[in-house]
């Protein structure tokens, strides 16, 4: 039993070397979570292991007895590697000088039965079987040692030494010759999809140029400090997020973004890790350190996206678990039963059927597919700037029916400027303007910005010592060289008993200012809309998105000015954070399918347990904050609303491209055990049916991964599901 301490070890991702077999994977994943940690995952596809840190040498221990050359290298010493035949390297010379053996059996066949009473028939095609059937062989072996009788090798062995023993030589040699080169086939596509996968998270720089005393050093970016002073020279990819001191370029950003059109940076301009620098050299000064980067945060959430599996993921798996069993069960019936109560049923005939069977009896195609299908999708949503925290997350974005937006930064830009100061009670515009910039000169939100650029306090070292206290949701309360200032909404003044008066705000936002108990006036403030918002609510609609709502805290008239021009369904104004929780659950209550799925989209601290409550939760990652990208599911690097609809996009895309793999599964499988047990089809089809369709199921995986915007796939609802044609069809 584990001890209370191991419990609470954090989890480790750890690559792991020789792991070349999807249903091997399953396999032990099943077994660590049964006997060491249920939270254990293991990912076929990156050859990754999740497991409590302080278990890693015993989950070895227990892997060595499933898969001895299955190695585990903790804190991701290695890249995973992509062997053949469980570690061993590939070897092309058994296939051919089998094949060479096997052609010459196959030409000579009635002249080896002939000569040497026979025996040299077996002699021939044993020796073309041995040559790629001994690593099976072996495996095999070592696996029934250990009770695993249901493991393809041993599977695998039976059906073709069986069909030896019933005089079906070529048969049986073909079988694993086709087996051996269709081993290497998948594992070519597999490794194929990894170097994908690899070349994904291949943008991490691996040194950067220090600044120092002496001159310019490169160093590994971990080794960099926040404040330093980095060089970065055109066409170098920037190692660390900072900020630029000296120097103009134009930055590449589609690592990032998906955003293919370059930016143009330049002193006080923010840049990120993973950007390339084009032309200009930059003096960029350090303000984050190597593994708190927004690049890091990618890598992380990418490498460890698969590790959180969807519903159907683990479906498939589960059902893995009983397939075999139950087609080896269905096969010993078939072998048995009707040479015993059919009459004139043969044994060797009914024998043969029997090991078609044991030979389709693999699941591979589905185990490999299907979190291959999954993967392709996190990757290929990450090349368009958008991250989803894992295949459960890709799957909910499927159904989404409701999508809620937060205004601010999220539906317009949070770029405000002022645009009136509206005096009362003998205060002049410049002192309300210069009161509300004392108390907001420590805020960082937008609206906070906008007033400290319009007044002559715009920098922090031009305020006065004094006491700051945000209020959520409502403003903020400062005492100032002995005057206490209210700088909100109306429900902060109407708090502290103060009457004001309420400017026709045309739409706009409407920031009221208090001094000592006293009414001073109001700054009208201007935020605009973001270009492509109006054309994402119209897409979402398209996609059949049922309901798209607002919620804001900001004032009634603003909010429902910025609905009308962007054609937001439903709106719900002047919200505390818990009010927009509550909002949510009231609209999670009133799905009308159990399957409907609701979305939230925002970027503010204050959206945080807003996303973490919503059933996909997704912050704008490029002016996030910090609280809202880690409480979401789905992170969009560039601050567009319209990558919500593209991120649904991807998520029927993958899902159509597994419903291809499961259905082209199950029917060539289906297929073949009907015409096996009917005795037309042989060994060779029933190989086919096993490995051959894996083969197909994992080329068509990775086109998850290479999509691309406008691509259209079939959409997954029926006719009558939405009010609207979704336009996928």
């Amino acid at each position: 039993m584990p001890t209370s301490e191991t419990k609470t070890a954090a989890p480790e991702t750890c690559r792991l070397s020789g792991l070349d077999c999807a249903a091997c994977a399953a396999k032990i994943e099943s077994r660590l979570q049964q006997d060491l940690d249920p939270e254990a995952t293991i990912d076929f596809t990156t050859s990754t292991l999740m497991i409590d840190a302080a278990k890693v040498s015993q989950a070895q221990q227990i892997m060595d007895t499933i898969e001895p050359g299955v190695i585990i290298h903790p804190n991701s010493a290695v890249e995973p590697s992509v062997p053949a035949g469980h570690g061993e390297p590939v070897q092309l010379w058994p296939p051919i000088l089998a094949g060479i053996l096997f052609s010459i059996g196959l030409i000579f066949q009635p002249q080896l039965e002939t000569f040497g009473g026979g025996w040299s028939a077996y002699i021939i095609f044993f020796a073309a079987y041995f040559l790629v059937g001994r690593g099976v062989i072996s495996t095999a072996i070592r696996n029934a040692a250990r009770g695993q009788i249901f493991d393809e090798n041993f599977l695998m062995t039976i059906a073709t030494l069986g069909a030896f023993a019933i005089g079906n030589l070529p048969e049986a040699v073909g079988v694993m010759l086709f087996y051996y080169v269709g081993e290497l086939l998948q594992d070519v596509a597999v490794s194929r999809s990894r170097n994908s996968i690899q070349a994904l998270l291949a943008i991490r720089p691996d040194s950067a140029n220090l600044k120092t005393t002496g001159g310019i050093e490169s160093v590994h970016p971990a080794q960099i400090k926040v404040g330093s002073v980095i060089i970065v020279r055109p066409g170098e990819r920037i190692p660390l997020d900072g900020e630029i001191l000296t120097g103009e370029s134009f930055v590449d950003t589609s690592a990032l973004t998906g955003e293919p059109v370059p930016k143009r940076v330049s002193p006080g301009n923010a840049v990120l890790a993973g950007m390339v620098n084009n032309s200009g050299l930059l003096q960029v000064k350090v303000t984050k350190a190597y593994g708190e980067t927004s690049l890091a945060r990618i890598l992380d959430l990418v490498e460890n996206a698969a590790h959180r599996k969807a519903p159907t993921e683990k479906l498939i798996t589960k059902f893995a678990r009983y397939y075999t069993p139950v087609v080896v069960f269905g096969a010993s019936l078939v072998a048995i039963l009707p040479p015993l109560f059919v009459p004139g049923a043969g044994l060797r005939e009914w024998v043969h059927r029997a090991l078609v069977l044991l030979v389709i009896s693999c699941p591979c195609a589905l185990v490999i597919s299907v979190p291959l299908g999954y993967f392709g999708g996190i990757g290929g949503a990450s090349r368009q700037g958008i991250l989803i925290k894992g295949a459960n997350y890709l799957e909910a974005l499927v159904d989404i029916d409701t999508v809620v937006f937060d205004k601010t930064g999220t539906l317009t830009e949070g770029v405000f400027q002022v645009q009136q100061v509206i005096p009362a009670n003998g205060f002049a515009a410049e002192t309300v303007l210069d009161l509300a910039a004392q108390a907001e000169v420590h805020s960082s939100h937008p609206i906070a910005l906008s007033i400290l650029e319009a007044s002559s306090l715009a920098k922090p070292n031009h305020a006065g010592e004094g006491v700051y206290e945000e209020v959520a949701g409502k403003g903020v309360k400062a005492r100032i060289n002995e005057t206490e200032i209210l700088v909100g909404n109306t429900s902060l003044l109407t708090d502290q008993g103060i009457s004001f008066s309420s400017p026709s705000n045309n739409g706009f936002t409407t920031v009221y200012v208090a001094a000592n108990g006293e009414f001073a006036g109001t700054i009208v403030i201007a935020d605009r809309i973001k270009p492509d918002t109006a054309s994402a609510i119209h897409d979402l609609r398209h996609l059949g998105v049922k309901r798209t709502v607002m919620l804001t805290g900001d004032a009634i008239d603003t909010a429902h000015q910025v609905s009308h021009q962007v054609g937001i369904d439903q709106v719900h104004a002047a919200l505390l954070p818990h009010e927009k929780v509550a909002e949510v659950e009231a609209l999670l209550a009133t799905q009308d399918q159990s399957k409907a799925k609701l979305a939230f989209v925002g970027d503010g601290i204050n959206d945080a347990p807003v996303l973490t409550r919503a059933d996909v939760g997704i912050a704008m990652g490029g002016l996030g904050s910090d609280a809202a990208i880690e409480a979401a599911d789905v992170v969009i690097m560039e601050d567009k609303p319209g990558k919500v609809a593209e991120a649904i996009r991807i998520a029927r895309y993958t899902r159509r491209i597994i419903i291809q793999n499961i259905v082209l599964a199950f029917a060539v499988k289906a297929l073949f055990i009907a015409l096996g047990i009917a005795g037309v089809a042989t060994l060779w089809e029933a190989v086919f049916a096993d490995v051959g369709v894996a083969l197909l199921a994992v080329f068509n995986s990775t086109r998850a991964l290479r999509f691309k915007p406008g691509s259209k796939p079939i959409c997954h609802c029926l006719p009558t599901q939405y009010s609207q044609p979704c336009g996928y069809r």
